[in-house]
């Protein structure tokens, strides 16, 4: 039987307001409405259930967007982006890096088990890379942060859906790959394993939802060999990768390719960062943006707009529940490249000693070195969440 009117509304999702603005012009505003408290979702699943009484949109306001800030290596995105977070009251994720992959529940360093483990098995995180970017492990490295970069990014749309409190994430998914044109360029990744990170980011990325907003943060080489001095962190300004080559190639896919392909799909506000800049200017630009106007159906506002109330659980749900099922993304074999491989005889001395690692021996929750007998017995769930070793 079709709605009536009255049930068309009853069943529609109030339009989300698309204007953003600062803590210091909310104050001019008058108090906010009263909105539900964040849904506990690191702890729980958002379920059918849940979603009869929990609606998404009654968390969201005026600043329930995801920013993601961009920029060349070096330029000070991260004290920018703790700052826009605070003066517009949003939630603030700084890059990842490879501690979440070494570092286990429990705060065991993996990175202790190399003397352990063949050359090709050993860790390979940042500080490796800038200090010897033409290592065999370069190639498996870069992959995994895109695999890092990918799991976060669904963090951050989890985030937003389950507490209504607007994100800014540092670096995104979508322009993970003007670091492999720059190592591929400089003969740090072989074209058999670019092809295969190529094959990952098209099978992986049509899952994600786009970046209401891309603020991108801008300086000349030149420049950016300067600040790199200035920092004076020893494996940065001895560093082999950081070299005008890769740092131009870099440049280059991120303003006339990644620049280009998400202002399609999100707004881009682009600043001359070189000798640094005011947060506030930024914010003032935000508020001055106008991501009202816009037709229902433009491709800026496609990913962020449902009309109905149960299209936004059944987005929630994806991103709250199935983080595992769309990191599956990346089971795709990458036999083409020997720099992808590990022997078989390697795999098994890494697992044994991976296993064989504190906080490893048990399946989580249950090691008695770190849980009570008590917690051991009455415990009736698994802890959710996702293992980037998984």
């Amino acid at each position: 039987m079709a709605l009536t009117n009255v049930q068309k509304i009853l069943f529609r999702a109030p339009q989300s307001a698309r204007h953003i603005t600062g803590r210091a012009l909310q104050a001019t505003l008058g108090p906010k409405p009263q909105k539900p408290a964040p849904f506990p979702y690191k702890e729980k699943d958002y379920t059918l259930f849940n979603s009869m009484f929990d609606k998404t949109t009654s968390r969201f306001d005026e600043n329930s967007k995801l920013i993601v800030l961009e920029g060349p290596v070096g330029i000070g995105k991260t004290a920018v982006g703790h700052q826009l977070a605070d003066l517009l009251g949003m939630h603030f994720m700084p890059d990842i890096t490879m501690d979440a992959y070494y570092i286990n529940d429990y705060g065991y360093d993996m990175r202790k088990l190399d003397p352990q483990l063949p050359v090709n098995c050993r860790s390979f995180d940042e500080r490796n890379f800038l200090e010897n970017p033409e290592h065999y492990n370069a190639a498996s490295f870069q992959i995994i942060k895109y695999k890092l970069r990918y799991a976060h990014y669904i963090d951050a749309i989890a985030h937003l859906l389950n507490t209504g409190e607007g994100v800014i994430i540092e670096r995104s998914p979508y322009s993970d790959f003007a670091f492999v044109e720059a190592m591929y360029k400089c003969k740090y990744m072989s074209k058999a394993a670019r092809e295969m990170y190529y094959i990952l980011y098209k099978h992986a990325m049509p899952d994600l939802l786009h970046p209401h907003l891309v603020v991108y943060l801008d300086a000349p080489v030149p420049r950016l060999l300067e600040l790199v001095k200035e920092r004076k962190v020893p494996h940065e300004v001895n560093s082999k990768a950081m070299n005008t080559k890769y740092l131009e190639t870099m440049n280059s896919e991120l303003k006339y390719k990644f620049l280009r392909d998400i202002s399609n799909r999100s707004d881009v506000l682009v600043y001359d960062w070189s000798e640094g800049g005011d947060a506030e200017i930024i914010v003032e630009d935000l508020e001055r943006l106008d991501i009202d106007n816009y037709d229902d159906n433009d491709p800026k506002i496609q990913d962020w707009n449902y009309s109905r109330e149960q299209y936004w659980a059944d987005v929630r749900m994806k991103y709250t529940n199935d983080k595992e099922l769309l990191i599956s993304n990346f089971n795709v074999p990458l036999v083409d490249a020997p720099e992808l491989i590990i022997p078989g005889e390697e795999v098994e001395i890494l697992t044994h000693a991976w296993f064989k690692a504190e906080g490893n021996t048990h399946a989580d929750g249950y090691d008695p070195k770190y849980h009570s007998l008590t917690e051991i017995l009455f415990k009736n769930k698994a802890k959710k969440g996702w293992s980037p070793i998984s």
